[in-house]
């Protein structure tokens, strides 16, 4: 078996197996994914050599593994996944489950603040 080079490009297979893209029905992995991605985000770009074969360097994996993270995991969406890449903040991943966990709790605060007032307002009448 050969081992490739850690810094070796993969290939879009490879990348689905790395970021756990698979079809829990058919047990096959899920490139369709990867290459809608590549369509939305300007910051995934892999080589495409002959034949149309597309290989990803480890900085665009890093750029996927990013991708998944915000709109599979954390729930985002594609709209809210380009503001976070466009914006001047950093974007590293074990930063974001803390931006998370702070955002959940300041909306659950409004939320309080915003049930109350209705509970006022029914009281009123």
């Amino acid at each position: 078996m050969i081992h490739k080079n850690s810094d070796a490009y993969k290939s879009i297979g490879e990348v689905a197996k790395i970021l756990g893209l698979v079809n829990k029905k058919k047990g096959t992995l899920n490139t369709h994914t990867i290459r809608f991605w590549e369509k939305e985000f300007k910051q995934i770009k892999p080589k495409i050599l002959n034949g149309n074969r597309r290989y990803y360097n480890n900085d665009t994996i890093e750029v996927l593994k990013k991708v998944k993270y915000l709109l599979k995991d954390q729930g985002m969406t594609i709209i809210g996944v380009k503001k976070v890449f466009n914006s001047d903040k950093s974007l590293k991943l074990d930063e974001l489950p803390n931006n998370s966990i702070n955002a959940d709790y300041n909306l659950k605060n409004k939320l309080k603040k915003i049930s109350d007032l209705i509970k006022k307002i029914k009281s009123l009448k």
